[in-house]
């Protein structure tokens, strides 16, 4: 596995679950992590203390990544203090699960404005930083749902699709500036993204995942460790599922 030292890393959603785990493993191997998070400040402050060891290189910031001028500014402070960046994650992301035919509209718009939106406002800046030096990893993290669908997930779903198709667009768009964008789609992996789930709907969906368990965050860190370093440096427009064969 490559190391990450000295190498700057923002992460989307960085206090809680997916982010959390990726956030903490690219800790592990020496980064320096610009972590993003939207509201919830009493998580991302029991983060800052979990993370105690790592103090001095990692950096939370309350950042609405569905709002462009927010992104903007959050990438202004970001070239001051660094100059560029070396990896993204898109991490952040929400659920609104209602059926399509009576769901409401500002759940289909928030959906798309904080899981798609929020991955354009935030690449569209980063590329352009990562293009001073010519160098970059962009990893979105998006879900089998974008080809599976489930029932009442229509806005999850086509936020998730449409991730992969503005991956694939953007990794051809930057491919000769040895920038690459991949997607990591994880299945039902065990963080409180799920905690809405019955009993009985989570023992249903284990048996639709042929390993009959549900991943942990830090097995889709790994992933995603694997796609931001040197050795993924031919992998480009690719969707790495890490979904227990689902």
């Amino acid at each position: 596995m490559t190391t990450f030292i000295d190498q700057k890393v923002v992460v989307t959603g960085a206090s809680r679950g997916l982010g959390r785990a990726i956030t903490l493993a690219f800790l592990r191997e020496g980064a320096q992590v610009i972590g993003i998070y939207g509201g919830n400040s009493a998580a991302a402050q029991a983060f800052l203390h979990e993370c105690e060891p790592f103090k001095n290189r990692l950096q939370l910031h309350q950042c609405d990544v569905a709002d462009h001028r927010q992104v903007e500014r959050f990438f202004q402070m970001v070239e001051e203090k660094f100059d560029t960046i070396d990896i993204l994650v898109n991490n952040a992301g929400i659920r609104r699960d209602g059926l399509l035919a009576l769901m409401d509209n500002n759940d289909w718009q928030q959906v798309i404005d904080v899981n798609l939106t929020g991955t354009f406002n935030m690449s569209k800046q980063a590329v352009l930083l990562m293009m001073k030096q010519k160098y970059g990893r962009i990893i979105n993290i998006t879900s089998p749902v974008a080809h599976l669908g489930f029932a009442g997930q229509a806005n999850y779903a086509a936020s998730k699709a449409g991730q992969i198709g503005m991956t694939r667009s953007l990794a051809k768009e930057t491919a000769r500036k040895k920038i690459t964008v991949n997607c990591v789609s994880p299945g039902f992996i065990a963080t409180d993204l799920l905690n809405d789930l019955s009993v009985e709907q989570v023992a249903a969906y284990k048996q639709l995942v042929p390993m009959r368990r549900f991943g942990t965050a830090e097995e889709v860190a790994n992933a995603v460790l694997f796609l931001a370093g040197s050795q993924s440096s031919y992998i480009t427009g690719a969707v790495l599922e890490v979904n227990g064969g689902l």
